[in-house]
């Protein structure tokens, strides 16, 4: 499927395959994803009508190619060991509007079309609980 998230190259999306120059990696306009050493990097999916954080997971160089490729949110399990599709059993889908990069491209911001709750807790959001002055976690409502 194309579309305009696959439009832009990327240099190297292998852990430790590019020794990009910081200048260039923060500066310049080439996607070089600065992986971890277990080949990830963090990345957040935010409602792109609302601007509310709606989670928190991992992608690897093939979820990046996969949800550039289909335009759906792609993640990799860090407990199962696998790739998968956001709503790919539950029908809440992730559909992907943009992707950003924050300044030296060790995290990726989503910013998305959610079809449905986000969490698989059915909560809108996983960010669903504060943690209060004594410690405890208090249940918020927006």
């Amino acid at each position: 499927m194309a579309n305009n998230l696959s439009r832009n190259p990327v240099i190297s999306t292998q852990p430790g395959a590019s020794h990009a120059d910081p200048a260039d990696r923060e500066q310049g306009s080439l996607f070089q994803p600065r992986f971890d050493s277990t080949g990830l990097v963090t990345a957040v999916a935010i409602d792109r009508s609302t601007g509310r954080l709606l989670m928190l997971a991992h992608m690897n160089a093939e979820a990046i190619a996969r949800t550039r490729e289909t335009g759906f949110a792609h993640f990799w399990s860090r407990s199962r060991g696998c790739l998968w599709m956001k709503g790919e059993t539950s029908g809440h889908v992730l559909r992907v509007a943009e992707i950003r990069v924050d300044c030296d491209q060790d995290a990726i911001e989503l910013r998305v079309d959610a079809a449905g709750p986000a969490c698989h807790t059915l909560a809108p959001s996983c960010f669903y609980r504060r943690l209060t002055a004594d410690g405890t976690l208090e249940w918020v409502a927006d």
